[in-house]
């Protein structure tokens, strides 16, 4: 080869790198690889399993146990929807058991505070209605009426919640829902927001679970309080904060993106139901358009005016053209930007969907507006721009159950005689609402009324209390529910002690009847009522309240007071009954030997009066006319 050969070759020739660095690049162990990727999710599971031993944050799981036995929606679920707000709505706290009984009939009702019963909850609230006419057309039955309504939230609360409801096996789901889907929590025009997207926002509320995500969620919190402020420290309504300046008009992008919010996460809980073969009823919305002026008008010029068209509908109704005003009143709530009434495109979802669905839709609009004074809802049925009246919601409950019986929805017939009418004026007869509740209402109209967008400026706290009028007691006990320093039961409690300490016996039993109506499996109530009848020696009327509590807890002092008044009112065997039930609860009350000796006397059982009364001695030698009966007992046996 010549050298011209060889040095073209050696030019041909390319260096080659390190062998010893090559094979450190290609050999790389594929566990390097694995441990890499497993180093942050066993970091993250390490951080979820250190909070969750410390308890940290809030606790959002879906139900809590009150008994032992039974479970009510967790008073602090709203943090699941709710991340700055300062307030945060609750439900009615209705009770419902962990393990469904044999013979129940049980219904959930979603929605939002119209289902919820503002002003009037929790025992103004048309599922209370609907439990009334329930009871009393199956009184053998176990009615289970579970109310999961709260203010300010929406369909994707109630989404969030349906899994959990549906395990419950209920044999009814109700809804009413729909207005606050703008600015509800997590809605699209809502302070409270994750953004505009279904698909985000629901994958978000999946991961609630986790309390590595409530920790993210709320160091995110601390840092933007650090540099925007935090809403917390806001004032004001919770209306008026959920939607301070969220304008949306008409067929613009958010408007539609509302609709498709609603739609979409109904279906998403319609599909589900019809998956696990629930029976659902939804109902259409209703709103005041009478006498509630549109809030805001689109000042751009790319809509009607609102207001104007308002104007038009009263000139129209001035004029007794009903149906042209109706049109005008819709359009004029419609076109309002401010959209905390639900648009006529709602009602007309949920009326597709029904037909779709085969899903019963009450037509509660049409109800109220054929009861309305000018057939048109106004504040003869509403204490605000939606919120039924006491009145309203009881009529919203009979359109409901109406529908259960058209949709065959109840349980087997029920054998009673009753016609709808009496059925209607019992269940209207049985609801309890006390002056109390009265006060509370108007003072959470009162309030709101006081606040943007009703005024353009919330009125400062003098005026606003100069409209309150406070003058005795209970109206004091109103202003501390609304402010929050007194819980609902506690105010109708410190009430009843009031009525009782000026001698108003039927007052202090209504307030207790009340109490006991909307938290029944809470002796407390019972014992506080029946001791006190029992001090002014009304024994008929302690009797019924004792009967209650035997029912829920028979304990030693229920059976003993059963008996005795059965004894007075010669209620023989009955007397016994109790009276030996007291013994197994206390064998060495004197007083119930002594009782059981005088029944069994007048059972004419006079071995076992004999025996009782050698008893009563035995236990106290001085018992009043205990020696006396057992002479009386010898001389006889002889």
């Amino acid at each position: 080869m010549s050298t011209k050969a060889n040095k073209s070759k050696k030019q041909n020739i390319k260096p080659v790198n390190n062998p010893a660095v090559v094979n450190v690049k290609r050999i790389t162990p594929k566990w390097f690889y694995v441990i890499a990727v497993l180093i942050p999710i066993l970091f993250f599971i390490l951080l979820e399993f250190g909070l969750r031993m410390f308890n940290y944050g809030q606790n959002i799981e879906q139900w809590v146990k009150v008994t032992d036995s039974q479970y009510m929606l967790n008073p602090d679920i709203a943090y699941r929807y709710f991340y700055s707000t300062k307030g945060i709505p609750y439900s009615s706290k209705d009770l419902f058991y962990i393990h469904k009984r044999p013979n129940t009939f049980r219904v959930f009702v979603l929605g939002e505070s119209s289902a919820a019963g503002f002003p009037s909850s929790p025992n103004g609230t048309f599922p209370r209605y609907i439990e009334k006419r329930l009871q009393l057309l199956y009184p053998e039955k176990n009615i289970e009426m579970v109310n999961l309504a709260m203010s300010a939230i929406n369909t994707y609360t109630l989404l969030d919640l349906l899994p959990g409801v549906i395990e419950q096996k209920p044999d009814l789901v109700i809804f009413y829902t729909g207005h606050n889907e703008y600015y509800g929590a997590l809605g699209v025009g809502s302070m409270e927001s994750l953004g505009a997207y279904r698909g985000v926002v629901n994958l978000m509320l999946s991961l609630n679970k986790y309390k590595t995500v409530e920790l993210l969620r709320n160091t995110i919190k601390s840092a933007m309080g650090l540099f925007s402020g935090s809403n917390e420290g806001k004032h004001g309504t919770l209306m008026s904060r959920m939607a301070k300046d969220q304008y949306i008009p008409l067929n613009s992008t958010t408007f539609d993106l509302g609709l498709k919010q609603f739609e979409g996460n109904m279906r998403d809980m319609l599909d589900m139901l019809k998956k696990n073969k629930i029976p659902v009823i939804m109902g259409n919305l209703t709103c005041n358009l009478l006498d509630q002026k549109p809030f805001i008008s689109d000042k751009s010029g790319k809509t009607a005016s609102a207001m104007l068209v308002y104007k038009k509908a009263e000139e129209k109704l001035a004029q007794g053209n009903i149906t042209e005003a109706k049109k005008l009143f819709i359009k004029a709530k419609d076109l309002d930007i401010l959209r905390f009434r639900a648009p006529e495109q709602i009602n007309n979802l949920i009326s597709e969907l029904g037909k779709e669905y085969k899903i019963p839709v009450v037509n509660i609009d049409s109800g109220f507006c054929a009861i309305s004074k000018y057939g048109v809802p106004g504040d003869d049925l509403m204490t605000d721009h939606l919120h039924p009246t006491i009145g309203g919601y009881n009529f919203m409950g009979k359109l409901y159950f109406d529908q259960m019986v058209k949709s065959n929805y109840l349980p087997a017939k029920y054998s009673a005689n009753i016609t709808m009418d009496e059925q209607d004026k019992f269940a209207l007869s049985k609801l309890k609402f006390s002056h109390l509740d009265s006060l509370i209402s108007r003072y959470r109209i009162t309030i709101l009324k006081c606040d943007w967008p009703y005024i353009e400026k919330q009125l400062p706290l003098p005026e606003v209390l100069n409209k309150f009028n406070i003058r005795n007691y209970l109206d004091s006990l109103s202003l501390y529910v609304i402010d929050s320093k007194m819980t609902w039961e506690k105010a109708h409690r410190s009430a009843a002690a009031w009525y009782l300490a000026h001698g108003r016996t039927e007052d202090f039993i209504y307030e207790m009847d009340l109490l006991i109506d909307v938290y029944p499996i809470i002796t407390e109530y019972y014992q506080l009522t029946y001791n006190q009848l029992l001090k002014i020696k009304a024994f008929d009327k302690a009797y019924y309240y004792l009967e209650k509590e035997h029912q829920i807890t028979p304990n030693a002092f229920n059976t003993k007071w059963l008996g005795i008044i059965d004894l007075s009112q010669n209620r023989i065997e009955n007397c016994i009954k109790y009276l030996e039930e007291s013994l197994g609860f206390n064998n060495s009350d004197a007083q119930i030997l002594y009782n059981l000796a005088g029944a069994y006397a007048k059972h004419n059982n006079l071995n076992k009066a004999l025996i009782k009364v050698n008893q009563c001695v035995s236990v106290n030698p001085n018992f009043p006319g205990a020696l006396q009966l057992q002479a009386q007992l010898k001389a006889i046996a002889r």
